[in-house]
């Protein structure tokens, strides 16, 4: 392990003394990587950041996974394994190829997956995708299809998966992840889960954000198999159904949902927050500007909620936020002031506790909102 200088905290469970801002990160070798040191070698292993809670009791704060250390983020993992088992079981032929929907990482992810294997990827999209991850999708060999009109009822996501079915029974041979339904992606992060478990040990609360339901559960999923009472306190964005709020248009991308995913495990989560984009924003500028750990929507929100819970957990429990991607595609929305100010994004002070509801049906949440009951709004049995 390895830390970066800076002024000393103390981390709960830890039996080491820690610094403010302190990076641990896990040495990897070529020998020791996935694939020998090939592409593989540069998804997983990510570094993990001390993130104290300014005004709070000494010592309370989270660590923050920093998945934006992979190449693309974290979608680069499930990319991989989803491929990796298709291939094994024959589902995916050689040099056959990927098609998927996807607001931009996991199809980042896909085309790293396609020049590992050698596969063509087309990557289906809507007109919220940032016009550098287009750039990119396309840099690395991936076609972008873009659909022009959403879905009347399911929204982007159900106007993007209606594309890709009519993509894949055009082009014999070809095959989709169906990341929101494919256990491979909820698999693919037991790695990550492994990778927490090595790097800190016992973990006492999980704050993940959700879109397709993969790394919430698969990471809570090896969690759990360490400590039975792990918390898990999923992130949404007001506007998503995941969780039993109506379908509204978001302004946020990378979390949250306008269909319901097979993939979230309902009964795994303890809790549930909404988070409103001003606030994400907000929340995304104060981690830039005090500790260098700068990312995406969903890192806005997931680090907006972890601040809450190391302020009001009791003392000495670990927590652990997943921070999904970097701040890359984000340079023309989150850290836009143009972008922010057009859309009433700026100078905006989130409050320092969430507003609480019974149900999620109880009211539409338009700001930071917490439920503790948490149940599958279309009634599927676990």
């Amino acid at each position: 392990m390895s830390a970066t200088p800076g002024r000393h905290v103390r981390a709960p469970h830890m039996g080491i003394t820690l610094m403010d801002s302190t990076i641990l990160s896990a040495s990897i070798t070529a020998e020791s990587a996935p694939g020998g040191g090939g592409t593989h070698s540069m998804v997983g292993r990510t570094p993990l950041l001390w993130v104290p809670e300014s005004g709070a009791d000494h010592g309370r704060g989270f660590w923050a996974k920093l998945e934006g250390h992979n190449p693309n983020g974290m979608k680069d993992r499930p990319a991989l394994h989803m491929v990796e088992r298709a291939r094994d079981r024959g589902e995916l032929l050689p040099g056959a190829m990927i098609v998927e929907s996807t607001s931009g990482t996991m199809g980042l992810g896909l085309a790293l997956a396609g020049i590992a294997y050698q596969h063509p990827v087309t990557v289906v999209t809507d007109a919220g995708l940032e016009p550098i991850v287009h750039q990119m999708l396309r840099a690395y060999g991936a076609v972008v299809d873009v659909v022009t009109e959403p879905h009347p009822e399911g929204g982007w996501q159900q106007a993007r998966k209606d594309r890709v079915a009519e993509i894949v029974a055009s082009q014999p041979g070809s095959w989709c992840p169906d990341q929101y339904a494919n256990p491979d992606n909820v698999a693919a992060y037991h790695g990550l889960a492994s990778e927490v478990i090595d790097q800190l040990g016992g973990i006492d609360v999980l704050v993940c954000s959700v879109g397709t339901g993969g790394h919430s559960v698969g990471v809570s999923q090896v969690l759990r198999q360490h400590n039975p009472r792990l918390r898990l306190i999923g992130v949404d964005t007001i506007g998503s159904t995941i969780f039993g709020q109506p379908a509204a248009p978001r302004l946020m991308r990378g979390l949250g949902s306008s269909i319901y995913p097979a993939n979230v495990d309902y009964s795994a989560f303890d809790e549930v927050h909404w988070v409103a984009p001003a606030e994400a924003v907000a929340s995304c500028r104060a981690l830039a500007a005090n500790h260098h750990a700068s990312g995406g929507w969903s890192v806005g929100a997931v680090g907006l909620v972890a601040g809450w819970v190391a302020r009001t957990s009791t003392p000495g429990e670990q927590i652990v936020a997943i921070f999904p991607d970097g701040p890359m595609r984000y340079h023309g929305s989150i850290y836009d002031d143009d972008y922010c100010r057009q859309h009433g994004l700026l100078g905006h002070v989130p409050q320092t506790h969430p507003d609480v509801i019974e149900a999620s049906t109880d009211r539409v949440v338009s700001r930071w909102t917490r439920c503790a009951t948490v149940t599958d709004p279309i009634g599927r049995s676990a």
